[in-house]
């Protein structure tokens, strides 16, 4: 058995590498086109920036649960214990704030 090549075998083999090599060449001149590259960056910041939306939206919603369950019952009753507490240092706050503003006023 001969693994000689006729020239139209050879030649078809030349025409076929080129137009694989001319697409790889366009190929290439796509990616690096400064509008792919910025594009490219783009899509990846956009996606970066929804992956860390959406863990601070996990993170914080679990946190207001985790609050939430601090002060209500799992029947969705408050927890009177915990919430009038809480209320009377809140009203405190206020009515300190409030009369330190109206002492500076005066």
């Amino acid at each position: 058995m001969s693994d000689a090549r006729t020239p139209a075998q050879i030649e078809a083999d030349i025409v076929r590498r080129r137009e694989q090599l001319a697409e790889m060449l366009d190929e290439i001149g796509v990616r690096m086109h400064p509008k792919t590259v910025i594009g490219d960056a783009k899509a990846r910041i956009a996606s970066t920036v929804d992956q860390t939306a959406g863990r601070a939206y996990v993170a914080v919603n679990r946190t207001v649960s985790d609050v939430r369950a601090q002060f209500v019952k799992e029947d969705g009753a408050p927890r009177l214990e915990r919430v009038l507490p809480v209320a009377v240092v809140a009203v405190g706050l206020v009515g300190l704030l409030a009369f330190s503003m109206k002492r500076r006023r005066a």
